[in-house]
């Protein structure tokens, strides 16, 4: 993803065609889970690896640059590392919440969540309160409560910190600053949390399943916490990540093209991903029905991401022209939102930074570039980018990670959960859409 030689006068860019095992992978991704989902969940570890090595082997192969392919790799090595070590630790810890159904005691639950995705990620805040919360809810349970599961705690809570969303993440990648998204982003996080909370209240107070009876003898009013060592890993990973060669001094680092390439943080985040599984409590892995089938299905596709995106990222840069007045920030808002709702948001966010970058002379490439970018007339084109991969990826089942699996689990439990389009018109739209929108005219 990283590219060191997009503009300059040695290096054309690639020919248009080559986006296509890019495009063809984000639709595979968006219709396949739908349309053909037994094959796609037999094969797309195959889809993916292939479609990302034809991109590799190209630029090896043909146009002999193999450093751009190192580079990329280590980038995807960061990403994925941080991701399974947040998934592992997560995974071992199980969530016992026994106390009555409330509007209140929900919406706290909720902020509670979205306030730690930005701590363990989207992925692991949702392996590890969907079923306490669902428990909760045990006797008025409606599909509402997992719709507003998806938009707190899969999505739009994990917008303050580079860990809370992995297109976050990628950016911090890139050399945007670890606290760049809390201190630009609280007001937005803020006020999105608050809306929601408003239409989830009101949503709670319309259902009456039971007004007539007493069901708070059934509640035993105990939080009961499994596993409780594995925040220590937690707190050990979160650590990790400011190990970073490029702002620390004497970290060991390899050299590509003059940058610095980590890999402590990531041989230290899979060495306490491993020691978390083994020294993890057994009957709280259980309980949560822990396997490794996400985090794998979040690998292999991503590697397959990675790779193809390396055109698309060359071709995007090329678009901008050096003119910031091309496309407003409103129109990068809306676009990235969009195109975040239907494919991956993490490719979404990268590929538009790159455009807007681009248009102000720089290039995403260079990490001082991406400073320089959001520390000035940038800013708000960053904010845009950011919001919109983070916030719109809670418009389908398809715009981020978790909410599928969220689905899944629910399904399991009885809960009659939407299709696709259904998903869409019943619940995005009415009710995170207006949400979006206020966001948009308040702070883009």
């Amino acid at each position: 993803m990283i590219h060191a030689l997009i503009l300059s006068a040695a290096h054309a860019l690639p020919p248009t065609w080559m986006v296509t095992p890019f495009a063809l992978l984000l639709l595979l991704i968006a219709t396949g889970p739908i349309f053909f989902p037994a094959i796609w969940h037999h094969y797309y570890k195959h889809m993916a690896v292939v479609l990302g090595l034809v991109v590799g082997i190209y630029y090896i192969a043909v146009r002999h640059d193999s450093a751009l392919v190192a580079e990329t790799f280590f980038e995807y090595a960061s990403f994925i590392s941080l991701l399974l070590s947040l998934f592992v630790a997560a995974g071992g810890i199980y969530i016992f919440a026994d106390v009555e159904s409330k509007a209140s005691t929900n919406i706290v639950f909720l902020l509670c969540g979205a306030l730690l995705t930005n701590l363990i990620g989207t992925t692991g805040a949702s392996v590890l309160l969907i079923r306490p919360f669902m428990r909760i809810n045990r006797y008025r349970l409606k599909t509402y409560h997992i719709v507003f599961f998806i938009f707190f705690i899969s999505n739009l809570g994990g917008l303050l910190t580079p860990i809370g969303d992995p297109p976050l993440f990628m950016g911090y990648l890139k050399g945007v600053p670890f606290f760049w998204t809390l201190t630009h982003l609280w007001p937005v996080w803020l006020v999105a949390m608050l809306l929601l909370s408003v239409i989830f209240y009101f949503l709670e107070k319309r259902n009456t399943k039971l007004d007539d009876v007493d069901v708070s003898e059934h509640y035993t009013n105990r939080i009961i916490v499994t596993g409780r060592q594995n925040f220590v890993w937690l707190i050990a990973i979160i650590l990790t990540v400011f190990i970073d060669p490029n702002v620390m001094d004497g970290i060991p680092y390899i050299s590509i093209h003059g940058k610095k390439i980590s890999y402590v943080r990531e041989l230290l985040q899979l060495a306490i991903a491993f020691a978390a599984y083994r020294t993890a409590n057994k009957k709280a892995m259980r309980s949560n029905e822990f396997n490794f089938e996400p985090i794998l299905e979040v690998g292999f596709l991503f590697f397959g991401i990675f790779l193809s995106m390396i055109p698309a990222l060359q071709l995007l840069e090329s678009l901008g022209g050096g003119s910031g007045d091309k496309i407003s920030h409103h129109v990068i808002y809306w676009a990235t939102g969009t195109f975040s709702s239907m494919l991956d948001n993490a490719p979404t966010y990268v590929n538009f930074l790159a455009l807007s970058m681009s248009m102000h002379n720089l290039s995403i490439s260079s990490m001082s570039d991406v400073v320089q970018f959001v520390q000035g007339e940038g800013v708000i084109y960053l904010v845009a980018i950011s919001v919109g991969s983070v916030f719109f990826g809670a418009l389908t089942y398809i715009g981020n990670g978790p909410n599928f699996m969220v689905k899944s689990i629910a399904d399991q439990a009885g809960v009659k959960m939407p299709g696709f389009f259904a998903f869409i018109y019943r619940y995005t739209l009415p009710y995170l859409l207006p949400v979006l929108f206020i966001i948009w005219l308040l702070f883009i």
